[in-house]
């Protein structure tokens, strides 16, 4: 699968800039939310190839919003990265359990991103 669209979900306004910044510049499509339930609305929206989902959010974090998207036939399919600032064993373990395709640690040197989309496209 060819990825040319990208959701970038994080709460934190740098975060977001570095995130759709980089991938913009590369020249993928991005769209933007804050917080998972905005992410929720965007993915069925927008229906991007790759999600970039951060963990700790307001209103609804990353790993409900994931599990959401999981139980959604219209966004099962979206892989989803997460690329948060927890790094313990349990989350990485939960973020398996919950399908996700990759975890990227915070903070990143802005090719892991380039990287994870080759590596899922």
């Amino acid at each position: 699968m060819a990825i040319r669209s990208i959701l970038c979900v994080d709460d934190s306004a740098p975060d977001l800039k570095l995130l759709a910044g980089t991938l913009t510049s590369a020249g993928y499509l991005v769209a933007t939310a804050q917080n998972g339930k905005q992410a929720i609305e965007a993915a069925a929206l927008n229906k991007p190839d790759l999600i970039f989902m951060d963990v700790n959010m307001p209103e609804m974090d990353g790993f409900q919003a994931t599990r959401s998207l999981a139980g959604k036939s219209e966004t099962k399919m979206i892989p989803v990265v997460l690329v948060t600032s927890k790094d313990q064993k349990a989350d990485r373990v939960w973020a398996q359990m919950l399908g996700v395709k990759g975890y990227i640690t915070k903070p990143y040197p802005p090719q892991a991103l380039l990287d994870m989309v080759k590596a899922i496209g």
